[in-house]
């Protein structure tokens, strides 16, 4: 049996305001608590003016909550509140821990839901013309966490090198030094990277080489986290577009 609370996990999309759907949209118009992420377009509280909004964010070890209080956060609000709605970058359930809280206040019986966000891992290489799938260049993609629990890089991605399929990382950068050494231990120096910090936002800024040369173009281009990194042939075979960081790109 459920109590009067409910719980809703909400994707915010990659960055772009406009990148919101119109249901998660809807669900901040129809919160009473918003508990907020680092990663989240703050332009997008607006659509929830009359609720409680609480920064609940985590970047680079800095806690603003640590986990276990925003669970005790989504139910005592909703308890208390009413209909609590935790708003996250990209999609929810792409390393999102989404799923973790769901199932923590469904043991208070708190009623809950999910929408789905647009996830960084796809929507930012598309801005860039970056397509992760392409007939005649590649036929898959990984989307892989630079970054695991135990702070440690993803064995993931030592399969993933050996693979042909295009390789997305998230939370990655303060890994890119052993990324390339897996890489170039898979003879894969020539590889295209591209990495693209602050994506499909006004802040967003990239740059493009190869597994061989990224290191010193993230150094030139002086880029860091938040970005993700996209390795693999459709880098090299991404289409001319509209780009917020065109101007400081290097060609592969």
């Amino acid at each position: 049996m459920y109590n009067r609370g409910r719980f809703t996990v909400v994707g915010a999309g990659p960055g772009d305001p406009e990148l919101i759907t119109l249901k998660a949209m809807n669900a901040l118009k129809d919160a009473d608590v918003v508990l907020y992420d680092a990663l989240v377009n703050k332009e997008l509280l607006a659509y929830a003016a009359g609720a409680e909004q609480i920064y609940v964010g985590k970047r680079k070890g800095c806690y603003a909550y640590q986990q276990e209080q925003i669970n005790d956060l989504i139910v005592s609000r909703a308890q208390t509140h009413g209909h609590v709605v935790r708003l996250k970058g990209g999609d929810p359930f792409i390393f999102g821990r989404g799923a973790e809280e769901i199932d923590h206040a469904q043991r208070f019986g708190i009623s809950t839901a999910i929408v789905p966000g647009i996830s960084s891992s796809i929507a930012v290489p598309a801005y860039q013309g970056i397509p992760l799938t392409k007939r005649g260049v590649s036929e898959s993609f990984w989307v892989i966490t630079g970054t695991t629990k135990s702070h440690k890089l993803s064995n993931d991605i030592r399969v993933a090198a050996k693979s042909t399929a295009t390789v997305v990382i998230l939370m990655g950068m303060s890994k890119l030094n052993e990324i390339v050494s897996i890489f170039t231990a898979e003879n894969k120096e020539d590889i295209p990277v591209g990495i693209i910090q602050n994506g499909t936002t006004r802040e967003e800024k990239c740059g493009f080489g190869t597994i061989k040369t990224i290191s010193s173009i993230v150094a030139k281009k002086e880029l860091s986290s938040p970005a993700i990194i996209v390795i693999g042939e459709v880098v090299k075979n991404r289409s001319r577009v509209v780009s917020l960081c065109r101007e400081i790109s290097e060609e592969v």
